[in-house]
């Protein structure tokens, strides 16, 4: 088959239509839980301006993922390190926006770590220990889902630690960063920041769908009474930590799209990466051999076609 075949070329634009599908799935759910938390039983009907902020949305995550993709192999190419942590309260859009980072990105260049609780060993090691195993070598990227910040966050609100840990984090923390930073490691932290109101609503559309019921923990429901409590702590924290070598930077995120737009928009600035050359590709021409026979695959082990 040829590449300018008419069959070929149709079956390859549906399959870019196919990988576009992934995108247009996630906003669909986020739009029926948009719809459940505001207790309206559907999504409301669309107005010319809705359709048309939808498109532009669209339009630029897709040329952003572009460049996320650019800024992916200069990565590569110029064995830069990157650590990105993701900051907020529970339902503040960290998940959202970091799937949209990864989404179309190398998993092995780019990778995710977002760290349970710590286990009873972990809990008498150094208190960055376990964070230290998931950072980058060169050439990769890594997106922290909660960072080691969840000491000055949830640890402190929720007594999992003493005041004595609590200040040794304070004074360790931007130590600890700065070490990073003259390692060669680019620490870039934000910030999802969120309306009280908002996060209500957000945590209402998770109580009422069976598919998001999952992201809600004991843990969210109690630090959802006690929100005065985090934004003392989001505040102290912000003001002991925001350090020349690795800045805060807050995402307003009431609005999640604008919200994921904003902060990839922001990180791609980040770094001085450009467009690096890459070799051209040639598909090779299948082997084919006259001794090669295929053999059938048993009926019974095939997956009945439903679909």
């Amino acid at each position: 088959m040829k590449p300018t075949d008419p069959d070929t070329l149709r079956r390859i634009h549906l399959d870019v239509l196919d990988s576009y599908d992934e995108e247009l799935e996630l906003e669909m759910d986020d739009r029926s839980l948009d719809a459940l938390a505001h207790g309206d039983g559907g999504a409301p009907t669309p107005t010319e301006q809705d359709r048309q902020d939808r498109q532009r949305y669209f339009r630029e995550l897709f040329r952003m993922q572009g460049e996320l993709v650019k800024l992916q192999q200069w990565v590569v190419a110029t064995g830069h390190k990157v650590v990105i942590l993701f900051e907020g309260r529970d339902a503040a859009g960290k998940g959202g926006v970091i799937k949209r980072i990864t989404q179309r990105l190398n998993p092995r260049v780019c990778r995710v770590a977002a760290l349970p609780a710590p286990n009873d060993r972990e809990r008498t090691q150094w208190y960055f220990q376990r964070y230290v195993s998931h950072l980058p070598a060169a050439g990769e990227i890594v997106l922290f889902d909660r960072s080691w910040y969840n000491r000055a966050g949830v640890e402190r609100v929720m007594g999992f630690c003493t005041d004595e840990q609590y200040e040794e984090f304070f004074r360790s923390a931007p130590e600890f960063e700065r070490m990073l930073v003259r390692s060669g490691i680019q620490l870039i932290k934000y910030w999802f920041s969120i309306s009280d109101e908002e996060q209500h609503l957000r945590f209402l559309g998770r109580i009422h769908d069976p598919l998001k019921q999952w992201k809600l923990s004991p843990m969210d429901l109690e630090s959802r009474r006690r929100w005065e409590d985090y934004t003392r702590a989001k505040e102290i924290m912000l003001e002991r930590t925001h350090i020349p070598e690795a800045p805060w930077w807050v995402v307003q995120a009431v609005d999640k799209k604008k919200a994921r737009l904003n902060c990839i928009h922001h990180l791609l600035g980040q770094m001085p990466y450009e467009e690096t050359e890459s070799p051209s590709i040639v598909l090779p021409s299948r082997e084919r051999h006259d001794d090669y026979v295929r053999h059938p695959v048993p009926q019974d082990i095939v997956v009945p076609e439903v679909y």
